[in-house]
């Protein structure tokens, strides 16, 4: 399985749309573990591209601190599952407590 988590300044992007960079993190879900960790600079966003940029890499979730109703539902058409509301950690640390079942989400700080 693979986690993409958009960056800024090496943590997590409050929104997708204005990352500069993307993490993706390879996890094995029987050991509950992370693996490696690639960060790559994503194409230029526009509507629908994003989704299926990193449906190619091999997403298979996306963490995100907001995201749109209309984003959301292009990521679940590509089928990446979608998780708003996180708060601006690192990488690692998102993508464990996922595994771990402690990932604590919020509000969706995204409005449109």
């Amino acid at each position: 399985m693979k986690i993409a988590i958009p960056l800024a300044d090496g943590r997590l992007s409050m929104h997708f749309g204005h990352c500069d960079q993307f993490a993706l993190v390879d996890v094995d879900l029987d050991a509950k573990t992370v693996g490696n960790v690639e960060t790559l600079i994503p194409p230029a966003h526009e509507p629908g591209v994003l989704p299926r940029w990193l449906h190619e890499q091999g997403a298979n979730v996306i963490i995100a601190g907001g995201m749109g109703m209309r984003a959301q539902q292009l990521f679940t058409q590509n089928d990446i599952q979608v998780v708003v509301g996180a708060s601006a950690e690192t990488p690692e640390t998102l993508v464990q407590n996922f595994l771990d079942g402690t990932l604590k989400t919020g509000q969706n700080v995204c409005d449109h």
